[in-house]
């Protein structure tokens, strides 16, 4: 019997090729854990009330570098051309007023931080409404319907549930059930 034995070059080509292999998935496993701690933070932050966030809306000047996605605002969170869903900042959000509709440019930078930036507003228009809680929910009751808002909103404006407020929807949604807070009356 012949004993088959690989060559010096032969075991460090294939050295080689795992140790990419595993290289590379190490860092998409990296990539993902930043992310998902990102969007961890970002949850406690929300629920805390915490503004030292790695999550944070960007400037025109930011020239971060990273991953650049863009999506659609739906009242929550960014739904990304893939269907993917990126938690933006409730705070971020109430204090942009971001309506449904709204187009966002994400950057999630080198060291796994988000990165928002507004980069299409959707048309919008401004109506009065009275402040309610549905076991938790804040909407304001409006023109016959209820539109839901973020929990920021109403701990950023100091509202309280009766209270008349001002919101912004899209002005060419009529289904949408998110509006932005613009003032309190």
């Amino acid at each position: 019997m012949g004993v088959i034995t690989k060559s010096k070059t032969d075991k460090d080509a294939s050295m080689s090729e795992l140790s990419d292999k595993q290289i590379k998935r190490l860092k998409t496993l990296i990539t993902e854990a930043e992310v998902n701690l990102a969007a961890a933070k970002e949850l406690l932050m929300s629920v805390i009330g915490d503004e030292a966030i790695t999550v944070r809306p960007g400037l025109d000047g930011d020239m971060a570098s990273g991953k650049v996605v863009e999506g659609v605002f739906d009242g929550q969170i960014m739904i990304g051309p893939d269907g993917k869903n990126y938690p933006v900042p409730a705070n971020y959000a109430s204090k942009s007023k971001l309506v449904e509709g709204d187009i966002l440019k994400l950057t999630i930078a080198d060291d796994g931080g988000f990165i928002y930036k507004q980069i299409g507003p959707t048309a919008r228009k401004q109506i009065i409404g009275t402040l309610v809680n549905h076991d938790g929910q804040y909407c304001v009751e409006a023109n016959g319907k209820e539109y839901k808002i973020l929990l920021a909103s109403v701990t950023y404006f100091k509202i309280a549930t009766g209270d008349q407020v001002t919101i912004i929807i899209p002005e060419d949604n009529p289904d949408a059930t998110w509006a932005a807070v613009e003032a309190s009356l």
